[in-house]
């Protein structure tokens, strides 16, 4: 379901990893996006700056500095731009961050959260699309089946997942007073070429080819859902394309549905840059879970998702990457 013609998109976060993948996805199909960044500090804000220009160079694209949680301002761009839709990617990221820098994720989730359902409920939005976390699932064993939507979520372990969860609940009240679809989205660990470097993958990156040791935490034992980029495209361009029925609120996972153990995404990083690493172990730091393991059937049901891409190559496309913009 595309928009009507003209109708533009918002996309929140487009200077960010997702949201600079999601906006660029639905260019290259014929539509016109409006961006929102605030190009905040938290990590380097020259990768923003490169995704920002790779934006630019689509005649479709409009990019508006601003930060989400300026209320007003948020509503005066919905209504001015006529979008009848809005892809909400913009928050503050990262659990360990959230630990010494609570206030930053009760401004940027909460209150940026809150200001772009009061723009779209007031502006008429016909469809909004958000980001939730894998996070909201707690601290749980790996017992051999994916974590399904149906779980419970009330067990957070960070205050970054607390306050997906919150924005969960805040889009589920809208939905029901108010009427407007949506849906949300529990990413699972996004990896890829012009990622976040605050991400363990990238990190080590920058420590292995500099030569210098990684810490790995959890004595190794952790395992992600590993989910590359492009997978994760599709998964938010096929739920934009799919909205609840009116007064509809559904969340989705999105992942690879196969788990990874830290110590094998380090073997296969290492392969990627042809180089080893020399590792430190650590424990477990506050705010981290043990494995991370997407059901995906429900968003399979809903747009045929499927993901492509392994850890080996994405990886690979990674490094190949990493080095080009290292030496650029």
């Amino acid at each position: 379901m595309l928009g009507v013609k003209g109708e533009p998109v918002i996309v929140t976060g487009a200077a960010g990893f997702v949201g600079m993948h999601v906006a660029e996805r639905l260019l290259q199909r014929g539509e016109t996006v409006v961006g929102v960044d605030d190009f905040n500090a938290y990590y380097d804000p020259a990768l923003k700056d490169l995704r920002a220009a790779r934006l630019a160079a689509y005649p479709g694209f409009r990019l508006e500095r601003m930060d989400v949680s300026d209320a007003p301002a948020m509503r005066e761009l919905v209504r001015g731009s006529g979008a009848g839709r809005v892809v909400h990617l913009a928050a503050q990221a990262g659990v360990r961050y959230s630990i010494d820098n609570p206030h930053a994720y009760e401004k940027s989730n909460l209150a940026g959260h809150l200001s772009v359902l009061e723009a779209c409920r007031h502006e008429g939005v016909k469809h909004l699309v958000y980001a939730s976390s894998s996070s909201v699932y707690g601290d749980r064993p790996m017992d051999g089946k994916g974590f399904r939507e149906d779980d419970p979520t009330v067990t957070p372990v960070s205050l970054y997942a607390a306050t997906k969860r919150a924005c969960e609940l805040m889009s589920q009240s809208y939905a029901t007073l108010y009427g407007f679809p949506q849906s949300g989205l529990r990413f699972f660990t996004v990896y890829g070429p012009m990622g976040r470097p605050d991400m363990a993958y990238f990190g080590f990156t920058e420590k292995i080819m500099r030569g210098e040791p990684i810490e790995v935490y959890g004595e190794g034992r952790m395992a992600r859902d590993f989910t590359y980029i492009d997978d994760i495209v599709d998964g938010v361009v096929g739920v934009l394309d799919h909205p609840p029925a009116t007064g509809g609120h559904e969340v989705y996972n999105i992942g690879d549905s196969n788990p990874v153990g830290l110590m094998e995404m380090i073997s296969t990083l290492e392969r990627a840059l042809g180089r080893e690493a020399d590792k430190i172990m650590r424990p477990m730091q506050p705010g981290d879970v043990t494995s991370t393991y997407a059901d995906i059937s429900k968003l399979h049901t809903l747009t045929g998702y499927r993901p492509r891409v392994d850890l080996a190559e994405g990886l690979q496309i990674f490094a190949d990457w990493w080095r080009s913009w290292r030496h650029s």
